[in-house]
Order: C-alpha cells, then structure tokens, then sequence
C-alpha cells in the first residue's frame, strides 16, 4: 500500500512541473474568445447590411 502511494506522489510531482497542459489551456481559451469576438463582429456587420440593404431596396 506504501508502494502505491509513492507513485500516486510521484505522478503529482510530475504534473506539478508538466506546463503542456496549461499551455494548451490558455491557447484553447484564447481561441474561444478569438471565436466569439468575431461572431459578435460577423453578426453585428450582418445586422448593419441587412439594414442598408432594406433601406437600398426601399428607396428603389
């Protein structure tokens, strides 16, 4: 049983000093928000043409 938990520290050990995973963490993050920062832009630019668009259409 003292032998198991030996490895179970060791392990965290290991993961403590292991910065793959947090880098591959922060650039997972940074590409969400990258993403909704440019559906916000798309869906606000789609909203501004659809308006011009109308108000084109109307006139004509």
């Amino acid at each position: 049983m003292f032998e198991m938990t030996k490895t179970h520290l060791a392990a965290l050990l290991n993961l403590k000093n292991d910065t793959k995973a947090v880098t591959a963490m922060e650039y997972g993050l940074i590409a969400a928000l990258v993403a909704v920062v440019i559906i916000t832009g798309l869906t606000t630019i789609g909203t501004t043409l659809s308006a011009t668009f109308t108000s084109i259409g109307a006139k004509i």
